[in-house]
């Protein structure tokens, strides 16, 4: 026995040095340049992932973090997030707006002004960083006046405007880059390419790829907080962070589509649980929905009239199916849940909102799911029952045996039950059931049947 427990425990110890030595294995090793490659709008997911990837990166002993940017915008609170992680970075981070034909628009242009090297890749673009307004679209677009004039920028909008143009500024400031350009960025939505922005003073490199990059990085000096880091990046190892299940997760549930769907989803779920008790699957599938769902609305901006009137119309649509309105409840509650869709998401920002087919999809799907699963399920409640005691109703048996009082045994339908309303009877007489009360069969002597006439042949 100490012969064996000795083996096991050196088994598990060489067990942890392995698990120990793979997952340093997995993490850059000290000098090394990290690439983190983000594509697609600026969202909450994104601003978690750069926090992530910097601490890894920090952990590691890092010499360089690359941000390689492809972006149309995003949401102003988590590009907000971002940039205060990249002004507390301990180490440096250059942001490429890469491959060719990349943008870093809107939020893109702000992330690009924070961080300590700016470059961008050939037949690249920034700019176009004016603050959209926050509701329905369109609801800040400048009103004509009397003549046909646009009308000033209402006081929201100078003061979000304003607000934008000091923060960049700001940032400009801090980095050294064009405060001019960076305010014509926000103000009139200019845009800038790679070597006009480059001529302009408002990034420090073009690169073709990500090695010419980090060839021109080699020997630059950068002051990141109160010291100065001179970069050695020509033959320094490349590791480059692929999005966890974590990061996965997060980008799919905080789309706005695809957070509404699992709302539905999961809703849907737990109505047919509720519906038709004892399948338990579509009620587990419906609660790890939900709550996913619910997960991924907390993370975006969410309007509150649009949420009421997306509930409101699941509740109408459930309603259809329980208490038939001939399509009243049913039309209407599909208005309501296109109408709260639309609305769902309290922002402009490109890539944020919810496509009209996704929403024609669930309104579609929903309505099959009403009318159709939901409304077979309820049915199939309403049926009458096919099996037990009460299916006996009108059967013929013949009597067992009889006790003292009004009860005794008869046999019905080849099975023994218990019955009352023998009194009088004999055992081996016929009987029919006229009613059931718990397990016991109310019963009535049969009566034999008249014998037939002869025809008169006089």
């Amino acid at each position: 026995m100490g012969s064996a427990r000795l083996w096991l425990c050196g088994l598990a110890l060489v067990a942890g040095l392995a698990g120990a030595v793979a997952t340093f294995g997995q993490g850059p090793a000290p000098g090394t340049v990290v690439v983190l490659s983000m594509a697609g709008p600026i969202g909450p997911a994104s601003a978690l992932r750069l926090q992530r990837g910097l601490q890894r990166a920090q952990q590691q002993q890092a010499a360089l973090l690359v941000l390689q940017l492809d972006t149309p915008g995003g949401l102003d609170t988590a590009m907000r997030d971002m940039i205060q992680a990249l002004l507390a970075s301990p180490l440096p981070v250059a942001v490429f707006v890469a491959p060719q034909g990349a943008r870093a628009a809107s939020a893109g242009t702000f992330l690009l002004y924070a961080a300590h090297v700016a470059a961008m890749a050939p037949a690249t673009n920034l700019g176009a960083a004016t603050p959209v307004e926050i509701g329905l679209p369109g609801g800040g677009a400048d009103k004509p006046g009397p003549q046909g004039a646009a009308s000033a920028p209402d006081a929201m909008t100078a003061k979000r405007v304003n607000d934008a143009v000091a923060y960049i500024r700001g940032l400009a400031q801090l980095r050294g880059r064009n405060a001019d350009w960076a305010e014509r960025a926000v103000r009139e939505a200019a845009s800038l390419d790679a070597r006009a922005a480059l001529s302009q003073g408002v990034i420090d490199f073009v690169a073709a790829d990500l090695p010419d990059l980090l060839r021109q990085l080699d020997g630059r000096e950068l002051r990141v907080g109160e010291r100065r880091v001179t970069l050695a990046t020509a033959r320094a190892p490349v590791q480059l962070l692929e999005p966890d299940w974590r990061d996965r997760l997060l980008a799919s549930i905080s789309h706005p589509g695809v957070a509404l769907a699992l709302v539905t989803i999961g809703l849907y779920g737990l109505i047919f649980e509720f519906a038709s008790p004892g399948f338990v699957l579509p009620g587990v599938v419906g609660g790890v929905a939900l709550l996913l769902g619910l997960y991924g609305l907390q993370m975006l901006p969410i309007n509150h009239a649009g949420l009421a009137l997306v509930l409101l119309g699941l509740a109408f649509l459930v309603a259809e199916a329980f208490m038939p309105s001939f399509g009243v409840l049913g039309l209407g509650g599909i208005a309501a849940f296109a109408f709260g869709a639309a609305l769902l998401i309290d922002s402009d920002a490109p890539g944020l909102g919810i496509p009209w087919s996704v929403i024609a999809a669930l309104c579609l799907t929903s309505a099959a799911f009403v009318f159709g699963v939901l409304g077979l399920a309820l049915r199939a409640r309403r049926r009458p029952v096919v099996g037990g005691a009460a299916t006996l109703v009108g059967a013929r048996g013949e009597l067992i045996e009889h006790d003292a009082d009004d009860t005794g045994w008869a046999r019905v339908a080849g099975t023994p039950w218990r019955v009352r309303g023998v009194a009088g009877l004999r055992p081996g007489q016929a009987v029919h059931v006229v009613g059931v009360e718990g397990l016991t069969l109310l019963v009535r002597a049969e009566q034999a049947a008249a014998p037939p006439q002869e025809e008169d042949r006089s």
